[in-house]
């Protein structure tokens, strides 16, 4: 999976520091940097509120998905309910029968 995190752009184009933007987001600029390099796992919706509500723009200006090398891209669910591997795990706490 490859979302690229293009705050760099962004803070460039308003000429905010990572300090300045962290401040007005309300998160450090150490988690600011995890975004940045491509570390983060997650971002809580809060979060990119906050950031989108701060530079004025909307999410796919600051998030985009490139798919890995050798994907085609766009199919199946991955990702959509829990992440162990199992089918119907997740789901109530049943799994299919044998």
């Amino acid at each position: 999976m490859a979302i690229i995190v293009d705050l760099d752009v962004q803070l460039a184009r308003r000429h905010l520091s990572v300090g300045e933007f962290a401040a007005a987001v309300g998160i450090t600029p150490a988690n600011i940097a995890v975004l940045k390099n491509g570390r983060a796992k997650a971002v809580r919706f809060t979060t990119l509120d906050a950031i989108c509500r701060t530079l004025g723009c909307q999410p796919g200006d600051v998030l985009r998905w490139v798919p890995d090398e050798g994907e085609e891209g766009g199919e199946g669910d991955e990702g959509v309910g829990s992440d162990d591997g199992e089918a119907g795990a997740g789901r109530g706490g049943q799994s299919p029968a044998s």
